[in-house]
């Protein structure tokens, strides 16, 4: 499971059992999302957090990472039993926004900012089982 944390909402995303390819689960707004996640963990199988970190071009943190890296020990306390991993999402964003855009979504549904999230926490799913993926097929 992976997270496009924000301020205001943030994007989930999920995997297949086999780890293969990612799907985007909701976006939830962000006071309500450890409800959304004691819920869903109460009914569903996740083995692992993936959190995204949005580092600059310099690679500096930007200033929310501090609020992602409460939700991460927060995840930490309440899951104990899931890694938790953080991946760079520096142009995640963009990505998602490009995606939608070739898609063919209408103008309207493409600025709506809750399916960008959406479609980065998928981003930074995908990109951590292709490098999971690419790290194990190096061993």
């Amino acid at each position: 499971m992976a997270f496009d944390y924000g301020r205001k909402r943030v994007g989930v995303a999920v995997t297949d059992s086999l780890q293969i390819i990612a799907n985007g689960l909701d976006t939830i707004e962000t006071k309500n999302i450890k409800t959304f996640l004691k819920n869903y963990l109460a009914k569903e199988d996740v083995q692992a957090f993936v959190v995204g970190i949005p580092y600059n071009k310099k690679y500096e943190e930007n200033d929310i990472v501090k609020d992602i890296e409460v939700f991460a020990q927060w995840l930490k306390q309440q899951f104990p039993d899931k890694n938790i991993h953080r991946i760079d999402e520096r142009f995640t964003s963009k990505m998602a926004t490009q995606a939608i855009l070739m898609s063919g979504v209408n103008k309207k549904a493409r600025q709506v900012k809750a399916t960008v999230d959406k479609v980065s926490a998928t981003i930074i799913l995908q990109s951590f089982l292709e490098r999971k993926d690419f790290e194990q097929q190096q061993k």
